[in-house]
């Protein structure tokens, strides 16, 4: 059953993110609006299109949200083993995304620290300033 949804969560969320999808819909909301007057703008006609738009969007969150969490975790995954794999890193970082954002936070403070007082003298970020006016 995982994956199967995994399967069908993918190419849905490939589909859609397609350019003949947008357009798809785009002709689908501009048929519905050119048949408003057919139907004399009625209730009716205005349900059927928040109905279809309302399901569309409700499925598409969850979606969404599984390629989401999937992109994360695999990319979470290969960090951690270049983490694991680089001899001058830190293996005690593999795993942190499961610490709260407060001690995330913590790390990240006492990173940047520790990188602006290795190399005194030099402003933080230089060398991604030099590298944007390169372009």
């Amino acid at each position: 059953m995982e994956r199967l949804f995994t399967v069908l969560a993918s190419r849905t969320a490939l589909a859609a993110g397609k350019p003949t999808s947008f357009a798809l819909a785009l002709i689908v909301i501009t048929v519905w609006v050119l048949s408003g007057p057919v139907f004399g703008w009625s209730d009716t006609w205005q349900l059927v299109v928040n109905t279809g738009t309302t399901i569309a969007t409700f499925l598409m969150v969850f979606l969404i949200q599984n390629s989401q969490n999937r992109d994360a975790a695999a990319i979470q995954a290969k960090l951690d083993e270049l983490i694991r794999s680089a001899r001058a890193a830190r293996n005690e970082f593999v795993g942190i995304e499961h610490l709260t954002d407060s001690e995330i936070g913590k790390i990240r403070t006492a990173l940047e620290v520790e990188v602006a007082t290795q190399k005194p003298g030099r402003r933080r970020h230089e060398s991604i300033k030099r590298l944007l006016e390169r372009r």
